[in-house]
């Protein structure tokens, strides 16, 4: 660990159980512990449990939070019930993107998760926006896991079996073995599975309890990025930043319907000309034609070699064996089937345009098989 690198709350814990570790969003982070291959197939299989203590945990309250959020993000904060949580995004006034987070309310407060990368400039920019009288308090106290895959409730049910109830997006507080714990059923893999935050103290005994599970194995940063590439997922910092609106970005899904027509948040003017006359470009997946990956930072180019858009993730894809990637392209070359050109390294690449996600999810919905 560098001098200017923090810890996990699980650092030796991660050391002792033969992780390789990595700099990451000012952590070191394991990248994986018995290869990206086998923990990416694994949790395709079975369950995968991840620390992701690096991320930013906010408890915001106060009389007027609830205007105060709803002045900052795109989400109709009236309708959002307890306990569920809500993906939103925090904007400028460009409509560029500052973070993508999880918001969801509880009691009197509400519960936010932020990147741990953007997590200080979050709370910042929250501080100074919201009324005064709301407090933004940073949960450095508390740990965060996630255990992701089609087996993880058959795991954690063995160990909290009233986790069974909670659908895709509904969270709860319940205990294990004596441990005070927030559980929602959500996640970054596509897969079925729970985020489950505990007090940092007592982190290691859960991650414990949770790999005493015969499912249950320790997945690194690796296998998360190819996972969450898998599953259509866009990475603050890659495939979003202040650069790029929710429209561009294919997210009009956290601007609710009720705000879209109202405004009265940040960016509101340049969303609803993009949503009325199209945006210039938007993020689409690409699937690459041969064996080798298209890394972040490829160029989209044009027949005469001008670049016109940009990868911004790209690896092979263990579930589907083949490359894939994200890029912003043009809207006219945007459509599904649509051909277009990558340059890397000298070489050129062609890639079709697919659908996201490219492994379908299997999120576990109201009506479905626990």
């Amino acid at each position: 660990m560098t001098e200017t690198e923090s810890s996990l709350p699980l650092d030796s814990w991660h050391r002792r159980v033969g992780a390789r570790m990595v700099s990451f969003a000012g952590y070191a982070m394991p990248i994986q512990y018995e290869g990206i291959m086998a923990e990416h197939l694994w949790t395709r299989e079975s369950a995968g449990l991840f620390d992701v203590s690096h991320m930013g945990q906010l408890l915001i309250a106060g009389p007027e939070a609830e205007r105060g959020l709803e002045a900052l993000l795109p989400a109709d904060f009236g309708i959002l019930k307890e306990g569920r949580p809500k993906y939103s995004l925090l904007l400028t006034d460009e409509a560029g993107i500052i973070d993508d987070l999880m918001v969801t309310r509880r009691g009197d407060h509400f519960y936010m998760v932020v990147n741990g990368a953007t997590k200080h400039g979050d709370i910042a920019h929250l501080e100074a926006e919201l009324p005064r009288g709301v407090v933004v308090d940073y949960m450095k106290e508390q740990a965060l896991l996630a255990l992701q895959g089609p087996k993880a409730v058959e795991a954690l049910c063995r160990l909290i079996p009233d986790v069974a109830a909670l659908t895709f997006m509904t969270g709860g507080a319940f205990t294990l073995a004596g441990i005070k714990t927030w559980i929602s059923r959500s996640g970054y893999t596509g897969e079925d599975g729970f985020e489950i935050s505990v007090p940092a103290a007592s982190v290691e005994a859960a991650a414990t309890l949770l790999l005493d599970q015969p499912e249950v194995k320790p997945i690194g940063l690796g296998a998360r990025d190819s996972l969450r590439l898998e599953a259509g997922l866009p990475l603050y910092g890659h495939d979003l930043d202040e650069t790029t609106t929710p429209v561009e970005a294919d997210l009009v899904f956290a601007v609710s319907k009720r705000r879209r027509a109202e405004g009265g948040f940040p960016g509101w003017t340049r969303i609803a000309r993009e949503l009325e006359e199209g945006p210039i470009r938007k993020r689409v997946g690409l699937l690459v034609e041969g064996r080798q990956p298209v890394r972040e930072g490829a160029l989209v180019v044009d027949g005469e070699g001008n670049e016109v858009g940009k990868v911004t993730s790209g690896g092979f894809s263990p579930s589907l064996g083949a490359p894939v990637a994200m890029a912003y392209v043009p809207l006219a070359s945007a459509e599904p089937g649509a051909t277009v050109s990558l340059a890397q390294r000298g070489k050129i690449f062609s890639a079709k345009v697919a659908p996201l996600p490219f492994v379908p999810h299997r999120y576990h919905r109201k009506g479905a098989a626990a």
